[in-house]
């Protein structure tokens, strides 16, 4: 059976058989695997049927039983949870079955860290994979000061702080010791600014010696760019969509997370802007080439099909069609660099061709960090040390031979 309307859902939840059958159509899934979804639908009604339960009762722990009775019958497909998800998104968003619960916290350092990251997302705006790195970096420190069951920051004092850098400092890289450092900054701000301590101890944290501008930006030519671009079959969908996020990385510079977060009305046909949703929770506008629109307008029109209701720019390929992450987006930059001889790069180094392929085109170091979005002048900098015209007419001219 490969049509989708000839599936009976009977018991309990064939109130909602038709809906679910719409929504799978919306979410772009072929007509076989609407069936699939429909007949475990049919299974589940009916398993709840037998036990006198209707949706109401669907909580985690009776899904587990659930897919534990399919196990257990010798069932192939649809045997985790994962594979109920589509189905209980429809019944919770039809109140037809109860939305899972929140698990709290552990314990008590779990509690601290857990207020520390809601600060981090409501007050500084901050990305979920950096709020996560920022309360691993600081879960140390918190997990040192627990007396019983309780976390004590009233009696911290600044020794307590330095010596947790210091061991820090022994056992990891340098690198490393200084996001600790920031993050440690961090938190310590909002532990003062909620009553934890009597005092700031922000200028307890030393500075991690971690020189700026050390080292070369890495950055592929734009020869190595177009053999980048030339690698997406754009015969294909993928191909179409992997080929505008890359032209995306390359010719505006954008972060993964910026292409991620990348939204329908972020696109500015009218104007020729492009809104970039940046850093902290920063709208800023740039200009939209020709070129990039381009491939824009051919992947929305042929490429972005079955993903009616979703409002971000880039989704996956495959139903239901949920968008892009921060690292879908890292991860294609990989494969695509692996397949056309390049070796394994990621997202920010096309970020890093864009800046340089810039500063060789004749655009200022300030023009630059204007298309980047640079809040200090000294990130931008470290750009000049690869204009190697410009740094010619800077250098002296060798002595030759030693007298």
């Amino acid at each position: 059976m490969r049509d989708p309307a000839l599936v009976e859902v009977t018991g309990p939840l064939a109130p909602f058989a038709d809906g679910f059958r719409i929504r799978l159509e919306l979410l772009g899934y072929a007509r076989e695997p609407q069936v699939v979804h429909l007949r475990l639908m049919t299974h589940l009604s009916c398993w709840l049927g037998e036990r006198g339960l209707d949706g109401s009762a669907l909580t985690a722990p009776l899904v587990a039983g659930f897919v534990a009775d399919r196990r257990a019958g010798g069932h192939r497909t649809a045997r985790s949870a994962r594979s109920l998800r589509p189905l209980l998104e429809y019944l919770r968003e039809a109140s037809a079955a109860p939305q899972p619960v929140r698990e709290k916290p552990a314990d008590a350092v779990e509690v601290v860290l857990a207020e520390y990251a809601s600060h981090l997302a409501r007050e500084r705006g901050l990305a979920a994979v950096t709020i996560e790195r920022s309360t691993d970096l600081v879960r140390p420190f918190v997990r040192a000061r627990v007396i019983g069951r309780r976390v004590d920051l009233e009696t911290l004092q600044c020794a307590d702080v330095t010596a947790f850098m210091l061991a820090r400092s022994r056992a990891s890289s340098a690198a490393t010791v200084q996001r600790t450092g920031t993050a440690l900054r961090s938190f310590l701000r909002f532990v003062h600014l909620r009553g934890m301590t009597g005092s700031s101890l922000v200028g307890a944290v030393p500075t991690a010696a971690n020189w700026k501008l050390s080292g070369l930006p890495k950055y592929l030519t734009w020869k190595q760019v177009d053999l980048l671009l030339a690698s997406c079959d754009r015969a294909t969908g993928i191909g179409q969509r992997d080929a505008a996020i890359l032209t995306l990385l390359a010719r505006l510079g954008l972060r993964a997370s910026e292409v991620a977060a990348l939204r329908l009305e972020d696109l500015g046909w009218q104007r020729g802007e492009i809104t970039v949703r940046g850093k902290g929770n920063r709208y800023e506008r740039l200009p939209l080439p020709v070129d990039v629109g381009e491939v824009l307008v051919a992947y929305l029109k042929s490429a972005r099909l079955g993903a009616d209701g979703v409002r971000e720019v880039f989704v996956g390929t495959r139903a239901p069609h949920h968008p892009m992450t921060r690292g879908a987006v890292t991860q294609l930059v990989a494969r695509a660099s692996s397949r056309c001889g390049l070796g394994t790069i990621y997202a920010h180094r096309l970020r890093h061709s864009a800046a340089t392929g810039m500063l060789h085109a004749g655009a200022s170091l300030e023009e630059i960090g204007q298309v980047l979005r640079h809040r200090n002048a000294l990130t931008t900098a470290g750009y000049a040390k690869v204009d190697h015209e410009g740094l010619r007419a800077l250098a002296r001219p060798w002595p030759g031979e030693a007298a």
